[in-house]
């Protein structure tokens, strides 16, 4: 896709998950921009670009993040269609959220058929010290849960721990989620790359 204005090259990506799992505080630290205490939930679908190096040209990065409440799912519908990657962001602390995976993954698939590379946030690890047992999800849970996307529907994925707080492995999480997205247009003929999910 070609951007109407300048005709530079279009990537798209939606961030997908739960509400109050840090999906726009993680957009707001790869723009730059400062984390906010508390939660104010995202209506419907919130836009961000960022121009970004691509397989050696710059192109305009479209960041579709989208409402993670249930009476936004026919909202949210629309914004799927031509994404180039998902994040599917979880929270650490909150084992329903986790829980709740497969059926972002559901609710894609039925919007987008195949689904693009993904990356597999586990967000919030800066909450896990004195955080209630009974609700974390391990490293090794999120871990498991990407090698069975990665190899139930074939779909390119890495497995990332974030903190949008403190910004460990944002930056990575896009870069991931980049270098997969040139894979899969490079791969498109020729197989499915699949992603290590011990990164």
């Amino acid at each position: 896709m070609k951007d109407q204005d300048d005709g530079s090259r279009v990537l798209k990506a939606v961030l997908i998950g739960d509400g109050a799992v840090g999906k726009t505080s993680i957009r707001r630290n790869y723009l730059g921009e400062d984390f906010l205490e508390g939660h104010l939930a995202t209506i419907g679908v919130d836009l961000a670009t960022k121009r970004v190096l691509f397989d050696q040209e710059v192109v305009k990065f479209i960041l579709w993040d989208l409402a993670g409440q249930p009476t936004f799912e026919k909202v949210r519908g629309h914004y799927y269609h031509g994404s180039n990657g998902i994040i599917l962001v979880y929270s650490v602390v909150n084992r329903d959220s986790f829980d709740n995976a497969s059926k972002w993954f559901v609710e894609a698939y039925r919007n987008m058929g195949t689904l693009p590379p993904t990356v597999i946030v586990a967000n919030k690890i800066d909450l896990l010290p004195g955080a209630d047992a009974s609700k974390v999800v391990t490293t090794e849970e999120g871990k498991a849960f990407t090698k069975y996307f990665i190899d139930k529907l074939e779909v390119p994925a890495v497995f990332i721990e974030t903190s949008a707080k403190t910004g460990e492995n944002i930056q990575d999480t896009f870069t991931h989620l980049l270098k997969m997205m040139s894979q899969a247009e490079q791969d498109d003929e020729s197989g499915i790359f699949q992603g290590d999910p011990g990164i």
